[in-house]
């Protein structure tokens, strides 16, 4: 019957066709809605909500970042209305496909959904937003970047991150290959954050419920372990040291050793300079060392350092008086303030200059296991470790007012010269190279010569000193571009105007002259003023000098009345200072006249304060701190961090990593000092007292607040 009567409604006219077409017209409208809404989730313009999307970051590509404009707020207020509040930024999908009308529903699904897996790398324009909340503008995303539901996870009994291990001795990511560091050569630039990956933390940075259990780091290096820098991978007997910077694949989250012997309390300033303990900084190839040169000597439990012994025959003084006799323009701590020591070959180098107001950055280059560049740091100089191969170093373009080699094993012709390219882009325009050598072969000193000529160095001088026996060239780097011009070899090249000089971490050596800086607007356009007059005054290429009065006369007030009063801190056994997040040095600038000298560390993802920084007459370097930072355990006697790790929660996988790692920079006996957000520093303190840190002083003042806490002798 039922075939019957659908056989009859068939054979009317249309009855079946009508029916047909109208279910294939409801099926296409269903299969557009759907794609519509399917579609919107990964097409429309996607916003992250992060603490860190303020600017540019010092490696980017983009035009140099105006301080004043991109700069963070230098108040509490101000921290808390930007910590206290979103920011978004929109990031192209590649579909370029935008409906401005469903940006509220996708916000609202955002804790439902993962972002796209890849995102286009946003651009910046040149003009920054000169309101109040300019922290809270766009960052740059140069990779696939991926968003992990992770909340911090607590260690189980064995000192492991559950789910992976997370000993200091974990996988290594070993150095760059050759066909690699090609690829780095065609990326201009972008790859500062090559191989990162985002994480989104979903709820609080660090997790109130976690328990923590330390164990030791099990590494070769033991008690001097440097994640980054320091790593070996042994085949068989051999060892191998990286000669670029790589990390391991977690972030350690194992606590160094003490060093075997123990760790004694190190000599104050200014008895440093003279004698250190040596048990301190003992190593094997040290103790080598020590016999075969006569400015170190052992002194029973110290190390002893003669006064005016150098690796000179007639003592470093009479080195830096020919000097000056060579060149007049020459004025130690006057026109000349900050210098690179490249190689850290002699600490007596910055000890003499810093009696003279010459401020001297020590690079150690980690190419040998004498350590002496922890020699430095143990008597209170400044000191850098960071390999030189074939990365730019940390450092802004057109900083350094002097760069000095004095015996560096360098082989600056090499490679078509990169090594002397990275020299001339960190130093000042109109700056001094300053070359000393034993015995310099013919064949390499006329290398040199013509390599100086390409890149327009002048040679101010050139004698051989017949009482330290030691030939010395310095060098003057040009001021104008007027004499690029000149050359008959356009060889090196002048680079492309989108090179960022300024870009400098994980950011390769190109074989280029970058250009002379000519407008107002850039850094490096003139010499700066005398010191120390420098350190207040403020040159015509920043714009809002308003600004940067205030944040002088801000930390000024805060470290005249509270930090070197009322912290309880005894600041006689203060001299190696780190500012974990330094923005215009003012908290340096307010120590300048303590007996301290500070590492001024601007982190990769704020906006590029560095060169004014170092115009300041100060030092510092880029970092990004979800790294081990480039220096021996044990180097630091205070930490200064000011709103630092609420600029992280989204840049790094295991926050409480930042933790272990101050715990690595800081000496037994030494201070840090934490500003943040209240609801940060609770579970902060925690985390503290399982290091069995102790706290001494914490104060809070509605959603901001400060702690103050010393770290023990206490090992696991």
């Amino acid at each position: 019957m039922a075939v019957a009567r659908f056989g009859r409604q068939v054979k009317r006219p249309g009855g079946f066709c009508i029916k047909m077409t109208a279910v294939a017209i409801l099926g296409l409208c269903f299969i557009f809605v759907w794609s519509m809404f399917s579609s919107s989730s990964s097409s429309v313009t996607t916003r992250i909500e992060s603490f860190d999307n303020i600017g540019a970051p010092p490696g980017s590509r983009n035009t140099r970042v105006n301080i004043p404009a991109a700069q963070s707020s230098i108040k509490g207020e101000d921290e808390k209305k930007f910590n206290g509040s979103v920011t978004l930024s929109a990031h192209e999908h590649k579909s370029k496909k935008k409906d401005q009308k469903e940006v509220a529903n996708v916000k609202k699904e955002k804790g439902k959904k993962k972002l796209p897996e890849k995102v286009s790398k946003e651009k910046h324009g040149s003009e920054e937003s000169e309101s109040e909340d300019s922290e809270k503008e766009k960052e740059d995303e140069d990779e696939e970047r991926e968003v992990v539901d992770g909340k911090e996870e607590a260690l189980n009994d064995e000192g492991e991150v559950n789910g992976e291990e997370t000993g200091g001795e974990g996988a290594l990511i070993v150095s760059l290959d050759q066909e690699s560091e090609e690829k780095l050569e065609d990326d201009g630039g972008e790859s500062e954050e090559r191989g990162k990956k985002r994480y989104k933390i979903k709820g609080p940075l660090f997790d109130p419920k976690a328990h923590y259990h330390w164990k030791l780091c099990s590494t070769r290096s033991k008690h001097n372990y440097i994640p980054c820098i320091d790593m070996e991978i042994t085949t068989g007997r051999l060892q191998y040291r990286h000669t670029e910077r790589s990390c391991p694949n977690t972030e350690p989250m194992c606590l160094v050793p003490l060093p075997r012997d123990g760790y004694g309390r190190p000599v104050p300033w200014p008895d440093s300079k003279v004698k250190i303990v040596y048990k301190n900084v003992q190593h094997p190839k040290l103790a080598a060392f020590i016999k075969e040169h006569s400015w170190v000597m052992e002194s029973g439990e110290y190390l002893t350092f003669p006064q005016n012994q150098s690796e000179l025959r007639g003592g470093i003084l009479h080195y830096l008086e020919s000097i000056e006799e060579m060149v007049p323009d020459i004025e130690w701590g006057k026109n000349i303030r900050a210098v690179l020591d490249i190689g850290c070959t002699d600490s007596a180098f910055g000890a003499s200059l810093l009696d003279k107001d010459v401020l001297v950055l020590a690079l150690g280059l980690k190419d040998d296991l004498v350590d002496l560049a922890q020699v430095a740091i143990e008597r209170g100089f400044p000191a850098l470790v960071s390999p030189f191969g074939n990365r730019r170093l940390p450092f802004p373009s057109g900083v350094f007012d002097a760069i000095h080699c004095g015996g560096c094993t360098i082989p600056w012709h090499s490679n078509g010269g990169k090594h002397l390219l990275e020299m001339n882009r960190i130093l000042r325009p109109g700056g001094y190279f300053v070359l000393s050598t034993k015995h310099d072969s013919f064949e390499d000193e006329e290398v040199m010569s013509k390599l100086a000529a390409s890149i327009c160095w002048n040679i101010l001088a050139h004698k051989t000193d017949e009482v330290s026996d030691v030939g010395v060239k310095i060098y003057q780097k040009p001021d104008s571009n007027d004499i690029y011009d000149l050359r008959r070899k356009k060889y090196p090249p002048l680079c492309k105007e989108n090179d960022n000089p300024d870009a400098a971490w994980y950011v390769p050596v190109k074989t280029c002259l970058h250009a002379i800086p000519s407008a107002i607007e850039q850094h490096g356009t003139e010499w700066p003023e005398e010191w120390p007059k420098r350190l207040e005054r403020y040159p015509d290429w920043l714009s809002d000098k308003d600004k940067l009065v205030a944040d002088t006369k801000h930390w000024k007030a805060i470290v005249e009345k509270s930090y070197l009063t009322g912290l309880g801190i005894d600041w006689s056994n203060i001299r190696n200072v780190m500012d974990m997040k330094a923005i215009y040095g003012g908290f340096a600038a307010a120590l300048s006249q303590q007996k301290v000298w500070v590492m001024n560390v601007v982190p990769v993802h704020t906006p590029d304060t560095l060169p004014f920084i170092f115009e300041r007459g100060l030092v510092g370097t880029y970092h990004d701190w979800c790294e081990s930072f480039g220096t021996y355990p044990r180097s630091y006697d205070l930490l200064h961090v000011d709103h630092l790790f609420s600029r992280l929660k989204n840049r790094c996988k295991q926050p409480v990593s930042i933790v272990v790692e101050m715990d690595r920079l800081l000496r037994p006996g030494g201070w840090t000092i934490i500003r943040e957000k209240v609801e940060i520093l609770e579970p902060l303190e925690g985390i503290l007292k399982s290091l069995h840190w102790e706290i001494r002083m914490t104060y809070a003042q509605g959603k901001e607040g400060i702690l103050c806490a010393q770290k023990t002798m206490w090992r696991p």
